[in-house]
């Protein structure tokens, strides 16, 4: 019982590395098109971005990032369209996680400007908004 107990932990330690690895991975990638930024200086430059927020409906209405608009991971691939390539693109979602694998479908679509919010919207402390049936 204890060995399977020891192989069950090491292969949970093995998985939890290897995700590590592959998002250090994807993000040393995407430093050509932008890549991860520190929330101050998403702040910063924001202005001239389009800001695409990537968690679920009611996670964008609960709290947003000021200016963002709810574009769901789920359904970045068939909204992509609706983005413009010749400008850049902010992301965020709850973590970070998401935002890498977001960066990279865009940039496989062509986008050359493309920059995350390092740990994402719970990193954030800048303006937000709520949706009016989620205030207090």
């Amino acid at each position: 019982m204890l060995s399977f107990l020891l192989i069950l932990i090491g292969a949970g330690l093995l998985a939890w590395a290897l995700n590590w690895l592959w998002v250090w991975y994807r993000k040393s990638q995407l430093k050509a098109i932008g890549g991860e930024i520190e929330p101050d200086e998403f702040e910063a430059t924001m202005r001239k971005a389009q800001i695409i927020d990537l968690r679920e409906k009611k996670d964008f209405d609960a709290g947003h990032i000021l200016g963002a608009r709810n574009m769901p991971y789920s359904v970045l691939k068939e909204r992509m369209t609706e983005l413009r390539p010749d400008l850049p693109v902010y992301l965020y979602d709850a973590a970070g996680e998401l935002s890498v694998r977001a960066a990279g479908r865009l940039k496989k679509a062509g986008f050359t400007k493309v920059n995350f919010l390092k740990k994402g919207y719970q990193n954030w402390s800048g303006k937000t908004k709520k949706k009016k049936s989620f205030e207090a």
